[in-house]
C-alpha cells in the first residue's frame, strides 16, 4: 500500500515546490559536516531521526545574510544592534499580536541556557519546579542543575492520543511549586495551548503566587487551525508576570548558530536573570546568530510558510502509512513542531525496547520516551524534517519493527 502514498507524497511534494519556488526534496548529505545529529551514530549506514533539527538548508534570505557577513572577513566580539531588538518587536507584533517592550529583552546562546539561567536567578535551592510531562528533557537537567525539585504534572491523553492539561492536579501541585516551566506549543505531545488553557494556568499559578516561565522555541511551527498563543499575551490579560523564552532556531533550522531570546516583563525578574546569565557567562552571541535572526524576521516569512505546509504533508503520509498498516497504534495528533509522537503499546514493548530495536535491526535513530519523564515510557518521538523520500524509505522499517 505504500506505492499509493509515495504517489501521492511525491505529486503533493512537487505541487509544494513549484507553488514555493523553495527546495526541500533534495537529499542532502550531512555526514562528515561535524552534525551532531548525523555524525552521532558511529554506523555510517543510520538513517538519523532523533534530535530536533531539520535536513533542509534554511532560508535564502539567511543565507545571503550570511554569506555577506563572512565576505567582510572579520569576526570579532559582536555589539547587538538596535535592529536586532527592532525585527524582534515587529515579528512578534505583526505576526502573533504581541507588543514587546524592546526593554524587556536578554539576548542570549539558546533557550536551554536561558531556562538554566532563569531557574537560576529567580529560585533557591530546594525550590520546587513544576513540568508538566512528557516534557522536554533538558527541563529537568535545568531544575537538577540548579538543586530545586522536580514536580511533575503528568498530561492526560485519550484514545485517539490527544493531551489535555490535568487542572485538578495542576492546581494541588501548584500550591507547592515556586515556578512552571510551560512548554508553548508542548514538546513532546505537540499540543499547541489553547488561549482558555492559558489562562486558567495563568489563574492557577497567580493564586499560587507561581512564576510561569514559557518555552516558546516552537511556536512557529504551527498548523492550522491551530493557533499559537504567546504566553505574555495571556499573562498580562490575567495581571501577571510573565517570562518568555524564544529563538528562530528550531523555525528556520539555525540552533548552530545559538542565538535565543528571554522576554520578561518584570524589572526585577529581568535583573535578576541578566545576573544569571552573566554569571554563567552566556551573555555574549556570535556576529553569525544576529545576522541570522535579522534576517528571518524581515524577510524569511514566505519560506516559513513553505517549509510548515511540507512538514504536514509528511504528517500527512506518515499518519496514512499507520492507518493503512498499523491501525492499532495511535499517532499523537501533530498541532505543532515536527515531532510525531507514536504510542508503541501495541508492540508489547517499551518505547527503549522499540528505540533498541530499530537502532539494531533497522539502523533507525528515534528517540525513546522514556527521556522525556513521566508518561513517555511507551512512546517514541520521530523527526520527520526530512526529504520526503527519506520517510517513505522508514515507514517499512517502523512496520517491520512494531508489526513484525
Amino acid at each position: 500500500m505504500i506505492e499509493n502514498n509515495d504517489k501521492a507524497s511525491a505529486s503533493s511534494s512537487d505541487h509544494t515546490t513549484a507553488q514555493s519556488g523553495f527546495d526541500f526534496d533534495t537529499v542532502i548529505n550531512r555526514r562528515g559536516t561535524n552534525s551532531y545529529k548525523w555524525d552521532t551514530p558511529e554506523d555510517p549506514d543510520v538513517t538519523a531521526m532523533w534530535v530536533a533539527d531539520m535536513d533542509f538548508r534554511t532560508a535564502p534570505c539567511i543565507i545571503e545574510a550570511l554569506e555577506r557577513r563572512v565576505r567582510h572577513g572579520i569576526f570579532g566580539y559582536t555589539k547587538v544592534p538596535k535592529e536586532y531588538y527592532q525585527a524582534t518587536v515587529d515579528w512578534f507584533r505583526d505576526n502573533h499580536n504581541w507588543e514587546i517592550n524592546p526593554d524587556d529583552i536578554i539576548y542570549t546562546s539558546g533557550v536551554v541556557p536561558a531556562l538554566s539561567a532563569i531557574i537560576k536567578g529567580l529560585t533557591v535551592p530546594g525550590d520546587k519546579v513544576m513540568v508538566m510531562t512528557p516534557a522536554y528533557n533538558c527541563f529537568f537537567s535545568s531544575i537538577r542543575n540548579n538543586k530545586c525539585q522536580l514536580i511533575s504534572n503528568e498530561l492526560l491523553a485519550d484514545a485517539h492520543g490527544y493531551y489535555r492539561i490535568d487542572f485538578d492536579s495542576f492546581a494541588a501541585q501548584a500550591a507547592d511549586a515556586k515556578m512552571l516551566v510551560l512548554c508553548n506549543p508542548h514538546n513532546p505531545v505537540s499540543r499547541v495551548w489553547t488561549p482558555e488553557e492559558l489562562t486558567r494556568v495563568a489563574q492557577i499559578c497567580k493564586q499560587n503566587g507561581v512564576i510561569v516561565v514559557s518555552d516558546e522555541i516552537h511556536n512557529e511551527l504551527t498548523y492550522a487551525p491551530n493557533h499559537y498563543t504567546p504566553f505574555a499575551t495571556v499573562a498580562h490579560e490575567v495581571g501577571i508576570d510573565s517570562i518568555v523564552c524564544c529563538s528562530p532556531s528550531k523555525s528556520f533550522n539555525i540552533a548552530g548558530l545559538q542565538i535565543a531570546n528571554i522576554v520578561a516583563t518584570n524589572p526585577e525578574h529581568l535583573k535578576k536573570i541578566d545576573r544569571a546569565i552573566n554569571d554563567n557567562e552566556v551573555c555574549d552571541v556570535n556576529p553569525f546568530g544576529v545576522e541570522a535572526l535579522i534576517a528571518a524576521y524581515r524577510h524569511g516569512k514566505p519560506w516559513l510558510e513553505a517549509l510548515k505546509s511540507y512538514l504536514y504533508q509528511n504528517y500527512l503520509v506518515l499518519k496514512e502509512y499507520f492507518r493503512e498498516n498499523m491501525p492499532q497504534y495511535v499517532v499523537t495528533p501533530l498541532e505543532a513542531t515536527y515531532l510525531p509522537w507514536i504510542d508503541v503499546r501495541p508492540s508489547g514493548m517499551t518505547g527503549d525496547q522499540v528505540t533498541d530495536k530499530l537502532l539494531e535491526q533497522e539502523k533507525l535513530m528515534v528517540c525513546s520516551g522514556s527521556i522525556y519523564g513521566k508518561g513517555g515510557e511507551d512512546f517514541i518521538r520521530l523527526n520527520i524534517a526530512c526529504p520526503r523520500s527519506v520517510l517513505v524509505d522508514i515507514l517499512p522499517r517502523l512496520k517491520r519493527v512494531l508489526n513484525p
